[in-house]
């Protein structure tokens, strides 16, 4: 008995986009990371891309549950002593909203090179505009 392995090439992979105005963040994330991964396809292989591309548009409207607005941190360290930063989702929405959706898809993939991989197939977009009009992507709902 021989497993099947599905060919790895670019031309089979399509384009989603998925707007993230009014989307709960971790909700719309784990779609990403599913549509990413190639898990929503029946040739889905844990050690093989066999994943689409995703576009996100309006990162800047993603709405979050709770307290997380304004209790939610990020943490940087510089590698230096007393170089830890923290930010809060205001301030990170403010200045890079496409991070919030980016670093909850990232948790969500592999921690190795297949995931470091997948990443860069998410291109996320702050406004209703991105140059990935010549790929002609399906316009995907997110489910809440």
């Amino acid at each position: 008995m021989k497993t099947y392995l599905p060919k790895n090439s670019l031309e089979a992979r399509k384009w989603h986009v998925i707007n993230a105005e009014g989307a709960v963040l971790g909700r719309m994330a784990v779609q990403i990371a599913d549509t990413l991964r190639g898990k929503n396809k029946p040739i889905y292989t844990p050690h093989l891309d066999a994943g689409d591309f995703v576009v996100v548009i309006n990162a800047e409207k993603v709405v979050l549950t709770g307290k997380k607005e304004d209790a939610k941190l990020f943490m940087s360290y510089s590698g230096w002593k007393g170089g830890e930063k923290y930010t809060s989702v205001a301030q990170v929405r403010a200045k890079h909203p496409e991070r919030l959706i980016t670093h909850a898809v990232k948790g969500m993939l592999p921690k190795n090179r297949l995931g470091d991989q997948l990443l860069t197939k998410l291109k996320v977009y702050k406004g209703a505009a991105h140059p990935h009009q010549a790929q002609q992507p399906a316009v995907v709902a997110p489910s809440n």
